[in-house]
């Protein structure tokens, strides 16, 4: 078996450098832009559960449906309707708020 030597071994990239790596891709800097408003509304629906101290199973059971909806909405790969996304902020002892904001409102 070849040993390998330390100077040839590949260095693991970080979250962080590999997330600059790819937004240096006009196409992939583009695709995540678009995507923000999705990303935003996970992170404050995770933000929302760990803040009242409930785990998705829990979350689930308030609001009757099953802790996988709640992990494929927290995962992104589930798009909620307006009616589930009330009944998470309801479930939460949240309101729902959703506005619309000038395009220019973040530049």
């Amino acid at each position: 078996m070849k040993k390998i030597q330390k100077n040839q071994r590949k260095r693991w990239l970080t979250w962080a450098e590999h997330r600059k790596e790819l937004m240096e891709d006009p196409e992939v800097s583009q695709a995540y832009l678009e995507l923000q408003p999705e990303f935003a509304i996970i992170r404050k629906i995770i933000e929302a559960r760990i803040k009242r101290g409930m785990t998705q199973a829990e979350l689930a059971k308030r609001m009757k449906t099953r802790q996988s909806a709640i992990s494929r909405l927290e995962s992104g790969r589930a798009n909620p309707s307006l009616n589930f996304l009330k009944r998470l902020a309801q479930a939460l002892n949240f309101r729902l708020e959703i506005r619309f904001l000038p395009e220019n409102y973040l530049k």
